[in-house]
């Protein structure tokens, strides 16, 4: 049982009322006519709109715009910015508001329920990964976790489109509802069962929340009054209840004793009987006193567990509407409360008099600019040009700030109230930091009061030095408004951070885990945040003047919850920052200064911090602005590989090919593109740099922000579907022009960046994977267009130099030969025929693979002659009276009425000849003169109508040239050819 089973009743029906189906869209309407009435005609206030407040962590796939099937191949990022543009579109135009709430507390107490969610996504990634390897397609809804980087991305969008984003810092539910009751909003929108016991205004369903093409914004709302009539409950005794149900603070196994009461027989009755047990439990209490309640749920008033449940009502009781009045620190007037509804009703530009001014560069770090953000701003503007399929975006100007909305209720709080906020530097329970008119959200105090010694002691095993507050104040401002990467304040706070599982295989070989690869980054950032480096040299300048007061310098240690399989979630990794390499300034520099100084090592910290501090990384020449996240990311995994080789040189250019695509900003042709293979390390790929672009957010967030954050948007050089398409066609292309399409602009641009990428690195790919021999029955990637190229009327794609994509030339297209022999029929005369392809004994039957030596072409047993306008054995190379047979030495020729004649073969050369042909057979050696003769034939044999019996596979039909392989121009595969033939 858990708290988490009274979300199941309410999705059930089994309580008749206890939810209903809404349209959200008609709802915020219907406000809108209301107040339109009781004010007249024409005298409509602007705050007459349906606010609610969304849970990001309960609808993270319904913000990511549903379960698109692609989702496992890194994410679909322009299309998920497609969706939200039309989904904020239409609610503003119904009058809905929405404020994001994303969880960026610790939360050390629900530490247990995190693991728990962690392995259960671990489990569902080893399916997703087992799926794919054999399927070869995008695995099921019903195992979707986030993508790497969702909640970054999906801050940057939602904060990109002018909405109110907040990180919740010390309790998430209980910051999220306090911030529903603070701000005066309408409801929420979650998922959660913990917010039905708050008792919402209004509570509707996140997972049931549809955007249709009607027009409408389809979900339930949450009846609680009508659960607690089919309950028979009355409403004060609603969060003994839940506590009674099993949470963080009183779990399960707490609880256990007192459910075999209840429930002799626990396994014989569901979750709803079990439920309405303990209703009835609640509802026959003579008493709701917590002390008496206590002692018939455990038997004895002294029992330690008895505290422990008057907490777990009393976490649920903060939440509540009365509950909250007892913390709220400042309860607004009448007239602040029309105040805060006027300046609601201006325009959606803040006003920008002293105060909000003042405020604004509370949150801000120096290198944002109002010439800065414009410049980025221009930059954005041209690198989305070319996009299509999208709704119009109007971003404001700079001088608006770099938050967005300016509807926040809250302010009203002075300067003095927010500073006295921050009387503990590095508490994490007692922040109580309240929003500016200026910010783009608006910050809840949480009323939860739970003791911090019920921390477990773990949390003592590691120091951090004390932040001053300065550097705290301004950290916590920015965490609150999703300005920055969450665990910047984590760390600073309480030196710890959890790191989600992401798509990789456990046991993959060929690199290490990705958490493990971006390790020595976080190092980096651990050693600016903490100024380990000035640490360091007032140490040493105490030292050199002989002080006796010398100043220790302790190891700075974080801890990092990473899963392993030595180590799954068991117990924390302690990591030791390390230096930078260089004299970084101290983090007060680095976020506040304003020389030009501290503008050019802000970047050389972010730079050095993800190894990529060479002269041609900053040639915009050489990489574009809106592409140097992605260059840094990609560099850096390329200088890994001094220990781990990781990237193939097909893989490197397929991301950077895929960044200059003109189709990457084209959300409609990315949606209706097709990839007809996904691979289980195209999957991981993408999770590996995804994963690299969220670690370099963080490290550019430590050094102050020197790239703006319209710069780091990974929807302009990202997309995984592209990457997974782009990636199957550089396995075939020719050369990187090829892999282009044929625009010599684009080859340019992709030579020059893969240039500064590996600048000065000893590059080391890996190898390229074997020939697949054996697993599932799949064409590869077959007919693979570039972007725009046209279609033939035979469904062959010609590519710019009118060459067929994907014909003969490259074996994609290439008709398998049936292994049991066949006949060649031209108007229903048969003009040849072959034997059987006798592949190894006791194998199936295989498609020609390996080396020129190893081949073992099909058998033709008889040709057809010039009277059928066949090309004459001579021109072969071949003499004409010898054909190669089998058995009896017999052939079978064709005549005209469709009979078959024999040839008896007597002379002793022949037999000879037979002989010979048998032991190379048997031995391995390619028949030459069968393959001469395959290859003259080789432009029929591709043109026949046979059934595929056996697995065509990519890469496997290699050609020779005088006995040498030709290397194509990705520099791992061979070239495919058609023809199968060894020059002698």
């Amino acid at each position: 049982m858990n708290i988490q089973a009274l979300q199941i009743v309410l999705d059930s029906n089994s309580v008749p009322g206890a939810s209903v189906p809404v349209d959200l869209l008609k709802v915020a309407r219907s406000i809108i006519q209301k107040q339109r009435n009781r004010n007249g005609k024409g005298q409509m206030l602007s705050n007459a709109k349906l606010r609610l407040v969304l849970d990001g962590e309960c609808c993270l796939d319904r913000l990511y715009g549903g379960y698109f099937s692609d989702w496992a191949c890194g994410g679909q990022w322009n299309r998920m910015i497609q969706f939200l543009e039309v989904f904020i579109q239409a609610s503003k135009a119904a009058g809905l508001e929405l404020a994001v709430f994303f969880n960026g507390s610790q939360e050390s107490l629900r530490r247990a329920e995190w693991i728990q969610n962690q392995l259960s996504a671990r489990q569902k990634v080893n399916n997703v990964l087992k799926h794919i390897a054999t399927k070869g397609t995008p695995p099921p809804k019903i195992w979707w976790i986030p993508p790497a980087c969702l909640r970054t991305s999906l801050r940057m969008a939602l904060r990109h489109l002018n909405v109110t984003v907040i990180s919740s810092t010390d309790d998430h539910h209980q910051e999220v509802i306090a911030f529903c009751r603070e701000s005066s909003y309408h409801g929420l929108i979650a998922d959660d069962a913990e917010y039905a016991v708050f008792d919402p205004p209004r509570y509707f369903s996140s997972e049931q929340l549809k955007l249709t093409y009607k027009g409408s914004l389809d979900t339930k709302e949450y009846l609680t009054s009508e659960l607690l009539k089919g309950l028979n409950l009355q409403p004060e005794r609603l969060c003994i209840l839940a506590a009674l149900l099993g949470n963080h603070i009183l779990t399960e196994s707490d609880l256990a004793d007192f459910y075999k009461k209840i429930n002799p027989n626990p396994n014989k009755i569901n979750v709803d009987q079990s439920i309405r047990a303990i209703a009835n439990f609640v509802k026959d209490l003579p008493s709701i006193e917590l002390d008496d309640v206590a002692q018939q749920v455990f038997g004895s008033p002294t029992d330690p567990k008895c505290s422990i449940f008057k907490q777990s009502v009393q976490y649920y009781v903060n939440g509540t509407k009365d509950g909250f009045l007892h913390y709220k620190p400042i309860k607004p007037t009448k007239d602040e409360v029309q105040n805060d509804q006027i300046q609601s009703t201006t325009s959606d530009v803040p006003s920008t008099t002293e105060d909000e001014t003042t405020n604004m560069s509370t949150s801000r770090f120096a290198s944002e600019t109002a010439e800065s953000e414009q410049e980025s701003l221009n930059v954005y503007k041209e690198a989305t040009a070319n996009a299509k399929a999208a709704p119009q975006i109007v971003i404001e100007p700079p001088a608006s700030g770099v938050q967005g909305s300016a509807d926040d209720a809250n302010n009203s709080r002075t300067e003095e109230e927010q500073s006295n906020g921050h009387s503990t530097v590095n508490g994490t329970h007692n922040l109580l930091i309240s929003s500016s008119s200026s910010s783009s959200s608006s910050s809840a105090t949480s009323p939860s009061h739970i003791n911090v010694e019920q921390i477990k002691e773990t949390d003592k095993s590691t120091t951090i030095p004390i932040t001053v507050p300065e550097v705290m104040r301004t950290a916590s401002e920015r965490h609150q408004k999703g300005l920055m990467s969450p665990y910047i304040y984590q760390i600073l706070a309480n030196g710890e951070i959890k790191l989600p599982v992401l798509l990789e295989d456990e046991n993959n070989k060929e690199f290490s885990s990705i958490h493990v690869i971006y390790r020595p980054v976080r190092q980096m950032v651990y050693a600016i945040l903490f100024n380990l480096h000035h640490r360091l040299y007032l140490a040493t300048k105490s030292k050199e003047k002989g002080e006796t007061d010398k100043i220790e310098v302790s190891d700075v240690i974080v801890k990092e919850w990473v899963w392993s399989k030595s180590n799954p979630f068991q117990t924390p990794e302690l990591v030791k920052a390390e230096q930078i390499g260089w004299g970084v300034p101290t983090i007060q520099r680095l976020w506040f200064g304003t020389g030009i100084d501290d503008k050019r090592r802000r970047l050389r910290g972010f730079l050095t911090c993800m190894r990529s501090d060479t002269p041609l990384m900053l040639n915009t020449a050489y990489v574009p602005q809106h592409l140097l996240v992605m260059a840094c990311v990609l560099r850096y995994i390329m200088t890994f590989s001094d220990k781990t080789k990781i990237l193939r040189r097909q893989e490197l250019d397929a991301f950077i090919v895929q960044a200059f695509s003109p189709e990457l900003m084209n959300a409609q042709y990315l949606q209706d593109l097709q990839i007809s293979l996904v691979t289980t390390r195209g999957v991981q790929l993408a999770s590996l740099f995804m994963a690299g672009v969220e670690t370099a957010l963080l490290a550019n967030d430590a050094c102050g922000a020197p790239i703006p954050w319209l710069m780091c948007c990974p929807w302009l050089y990202f997309d995984g579907k592209l990457f997974h398409h782009t990636l199957a066609r550089a396995t075939v292309a020719k050369n990187l022009l090829d892999l282009c399409g044929g625009n010599i602009d684009r080859d340019l641009k992709v030579e020059r960046m893969r240039k500064a990428i590996l600048e000065g690195v000893n590059v080391v790919f890996a190898r390229p994977l074997p020939p697949i021999t054996q697993g599932i029955r799949i064409a590869p990637p077959q007919a693979i267009p570039p972007a725009g190229c046209p279609i033939t009327p035979d469904g062959l794609m010609r590519s710019r130099g009118g060459a067929v994509v994907g014909a003969p030339q490259r074996s994609l297209m290439r008709r398998p030969i049936p292994s049991r022999g066949g006949q060649l029929e031209i108007a229903g005369v048969v003009v040849g025929s072959w034997g059987p392809n006798f592949g190894q004994p006791g194998r199936i039957p295989q498609p020609l693979q390996g080396g020129p030596q190893r081949r073992i072409p099909p058998q033709v047993t008889s040709i057809g002659g010039p009277k059928y306008n066949l090309r004459p054995l001579n021109t072969l190379g071949v003499r004409p009276n010898v054909s190669m047979t089998r058995g009896n030495g017999r052939t079978q020729a064709p005549s005209r009425g469709g009979k078959k004649t024999q040839m008896k073969v007597t002379s002793k050369k022949m037999d000879t000849f037979k002989k010979a042909n048998y032991y190379e057979m048997k031995n391995g050696a390619g028949r030459k003169a069968s393959n001469a003769v395959t290859s003259g034939l080789s432009n029929t044999f591709a043109n026949l109508k046979l059934t595929k019996e056996v697995l065509k596979i990519q890469d496997q039909f290699n050609v020779s040239e005088n006995g040498k392989g030709v290397v194509n121009g990705q520099g791992d595969a061979f070239k495919n050819a058609a023809h199968l033939v060894e020059n002698d």
